[in-house]
């Protein structure tokens, strides 16, 4: 997840890409596929600028476009929670706000992976930032005339939701047509920097948007944001041309894809970690508004800077990870992230004073890089290049079981308290990290 130095060869990605698809050609649907090692990836090593990368204006326009949505994502996470627990009181509408935002990842990722094969992913690119803009134009209005309602926030929730179930299979996917195989690794550390570096703006300006101008003013910063993102979206020159044959049906182009992937143990194992992560471990988010101010008696200001500790852990991490991690330890380091991060939400649920939460936030966002930083290179490099954008709808679908862990904790905080649901969470998310150890042992041998 680090920030990483150019590459030091001159491997084409023409090259790379030929290498890759004799690779998957030689294997039949009953074939674990390979994953490719021509660099070290995401643990090449640490730095704070990628040259390399950023010398690529594509890259650049992508990245943007990228910045943007992970920006609004917390900005808008904290705005929704805060102002819909004011006005209802419920923690479970607050993590329902939140699941309505990855529900469409678990509704139409795999047809989204698909999709992303037959149409110029640019055109989809423009589309989705379309979307979110207009969902930002009309929620100002809205905040400025007084009319905001909580269903207009799950409105724009679930639209937004949509576009960020595309993300994985259209705007990645157009990443590594820009930067190649060889370096995927590496913009995926950039990406991952970046969402950890918005998860501490994201929070601080919203919190202070919100106490000092309303929430009003959170939307006009995301609108603004988003002007930004089209007019990137609009410059990109990179182009993915739709196969020319008749393509399969949906379903079949699915159905040829899960077939690829019995018999690849270690994708499979990622996929049961990301689910497992998604349902027991992310969630417990939606409750840091609640826990900082019944709890921790803050104001927005203060939930603000205490969940961008968060942030800042990931970016700590991300060097860390960059710079002692091999590739060789990859696969522990991705099941062993998810394992620590369990414990550490539970302490940070229960601890009573703030620094103390603080210090385990920041602990949270340490680890939950090791998952983060590893998830999408894993499934890209590991998958053959006729199956790639499939598997990361796939993927989109299994982060898209998020919306059963916002709903449970959300049920969960309401049975008991918001404190008691997200250790309960927590705990089971071990628990079923443990259990289902014999399915994602491979993983730990990738």
């Amino acid at each position: 997840m680090a920030f990483l130095p150019p590459a030091a060869t001159g491997i084409g990605h023409q090259d790379d890409e030929v290498s890759l698809a004799k690779d998957s050609a030689a294997l039949a649907p009953g074939q674990p596929c390979r994953c490719t090692s021509s660099t070290a990836g995401i643990a090449a090593g640490a730095g704070l600028v990628t040259p390399g990368l950023l010398a690529l204006p594509d890259f650049r326009r992508l990245w943007l476009v990228g910045f943007v949505t992970y920006l609004v994502r917390w900005l808008e996470m904290l705005a929704f929670g805060l102002f819909a627990y004011d006005i209802t009181g419920s923690a479970f509408i607050v993590a329902l706000l939140s699941m309505l935002r990855l529900l469409p990842m678990g509704l139409f990722g795999a047809f989204l992976g698909v999709a992303a094969d037959r149409f110029e992913r640019r055109n989809a690119l423009i589309v989705m930032v379309t979307v979110s803009f207009s969902c930002a134009l009309v929620l100002v209005v809205l905040a400025s005339l007084d009319a905001i309602k909580v269903w207009h926030l799950a409105v724009a929730s679930f639209l937004n939701g949509i576009c960020w179930a595309a993300d994985n299979p259209v705007r990645r996917s157009m990443v590594g047509d820009v930067v190649g195989p060889d370096r995927m690794g590496r913009a995926m550390s950039v990406e991952i920097a970046t969402s950890n570096l918005s998860r501490i703006l994201g929070p601080m300006l919203s919190g202070v948007l919100l106490a000092q101008y309303g929430i009003a003013s959170v939307f006009g910063l995301t609108a603004i944001l988003y002007a930004a993102s089209f007019a990137a979206a609009l410059r990109v020159g990179v182009r993915h041309a739709p196969a020319r044959e008749q393509p399969m049906s949906f379903m079949a182009s699915m159905r040829e894809g899960l077939t690829w992937l019995r018999s690849d143990r270690p994708l499979i194992g990622v996929f049961l970690i990301t689910i497992i992560f998604n349902i027991f471990g992310w969630p417990f988010l939606s409750m840091v508004p609640i826990i900082g101010t019944d709890y921790l008696h803050l104001g927005p200001k203060g939930v603000g800077l205490l969940a961008s500790c968060e942030g800042v852990g990931g970016l700590i991490g991300a060097v860390l990870l960059g710079s002692f991690v091999r590739p060789a330890w990859q696969g522990r380091v991705y099941v062993g992230s998810v394992a620590i991060y369990f414990v550490v939400v539970i302490g940070f649920a229960t601890a009573s004073a703030v620094p103390m939460a603080a210090l385990l936030l920041f602990l949270v966002g340490i680890f939950s890089v090791g998952f983060a930083a590893l998830q999408t290179t894993l499934v890209y490099r590991c998958s053959p290049v006729a199956m790639r954008a499939r598997y990361l709808g796939l993927l989109s679908v299994c982060i898209g079981t998020g919306p059963i862990g916002f709903l449970y904790i959300g049920f969960l905080a309401d049975l008991l308290t918001p404190q008691v649901g997200t250790v309960a969470l927590a705990a089971q998310g071990a628990l079923a990290l443990l259990f289902t150890r014999p399915l994602w042992t491979p993983v730990l041998r990738r």
